[in-house]
């Protein structure tokens, strides 16, 4: 009987939200089990108000040795069955601690991991190219014999609504505006400052208000308040100044939103809001955002510009696209001449596919 689980997603906040299908899964196979999360700290968040899971642990990036021992005192031979995401070390480690049974994504072989493969009950082979993360995640729920369900669960609090009353100058509720998302976390995501700039003066043309979306980090706010200077007060910066339960909120009441690939956007998706996803060198077939309603094996496929149910995924042109690598110069700072050539009229007519 699996009567306790632990599932870990030590990984980035999109790639949690990204487990959150098999979470799903868990619980509706397994309604009276405990079922826990582990994942990073400050990362937990995007899963607030997830009604699928108990208890949410969380372990730094980087652990001391004392955070180490916390750890492993929580969990070990805590639980019935313990299920990795991850093809690493140390996740596969957490869960030969937590419990005797395993499941877990294993790296592609090599002599150095075949141990993977023989402390574990069942294991699934990660693919990095062809298989959308949502259903790399998903056949863990096959090893397991269980029904597989694919909605992403997004975050949720009941004072959202209020929150966003008392910080919007504007009825939101009652008013037709998009929700823009600037500045993914590594440079070589973005799109151009230009190009921001015109998109957002046709939709005010389009009797649009416009609200933007991030995060506190002072670059950021910069980088926003930079798109929107010169702007009439029908663009509003909310940045720094939301929690991932009331952006959801928000998107979910807009009529259309647009980010580059970057959590949000993942987020976005989820809604079931017409979203509209710029990729650069990321491979979409990988990690495109997972469409809202959406039950297939396959989502997009690996290259141009594509749409599926209320996803439009716009592909950066080139012929290295997607190179799958961190930009041109192959760093987490360096730009990605795919999307530093994407012409803001190409967003604009996937925006009027969306919008009309």
């Amino acid at each position: 009987m699996n009567n306790k689980i632990l599932l870990i997603a030590t990984r980035q906040i999109g790639d949690v939200l990204l487990v959150t299908p098999l979470l799903r899964s868990l619980r509706k196979a397994y309604p009276n089990a405990i079922i826990d999360v582990l994942v990073y700290e400050n990362k937990g968040e995007i899963l607030v108000g997830n009604p699928d899971y108990n208890n949410l642990i969380s372990i730094t990036e980087h652990p001391s040795f004392a955070e180490y021992k916390s750890l492993f005192k929580q969990i070990f031979k805590h639980y019935d069955l313990a299920i990795s995401t991850l093809t690493g070390d140390r996740p596969l480690v957490y869960a030969i601690l937590a419990a005797s049974k395993r499941v877990a994504i294993v790296p592609k072989k090599r002599w150095q991991d075949a141990w993977k493969r023989f402390l574990t009950q069942a294991w699934t082979e990660i693919d990095d190219n062809y298989t959308p993360t949502v259903i790399q995640n998903l056949r863990l729920a096959d090893l397991l014999n269980i029904p597989r369900c694919y909605e992403v669960v997004v975050p949720q609090l009941t004072d959202s609504t209020l929150i966003l009353d008392k910080l919007l100058p504007f009825k939101w509720q009652q008013t037709n505006f998009a929700v823009l998302h600037l500045l993914p976390l590594r440079h070589y995501k973005r799109w151009t400052v230009t190009g921001w700039k015109n998109l957002i003066q046709y939709l005010l043309n389009k009797k649009l208000s416009v609200v933007l979306t991030g995060g506190n980090d002072a670059k950021e706010i910069e980088y926003i308040n930079n798109v929107k200077q010169n702007m009439p007060n029908t663009v509003i910066n909310v940045a720094g100044k939301l929690r991932f339960a009331e952006v959801t909120r928000l998107i979910q009441a807009s009529k259309i939103y647009i980010g580059p690939d970057t959590s949000i956007t993942h987020l976005a998706a989820a809604t079931g809001t017409p979203t509209v996803a710029l990729f650069g060198p990321t491979n979409p077939q990988k990690w495109g955002p997972w469409p809202y309603d959406y039950n297939y094996e396959i989502a997009f496929q690996r290259q141009g510009s594509q749409r599926i149910n209320n996803v439009f995924l716009i592909q950066g042109s080139g012929d290295c696209v997607p190179c799958h690598q961190e930009g041109c110069d192959q760093h987490r700072q360096s730009y990605s001449r795919c999307l530093e050539e994407l012409d803001s009229a190409i967003v604009i007519k996937a925006v009027e596919n969306m919008l009309f």
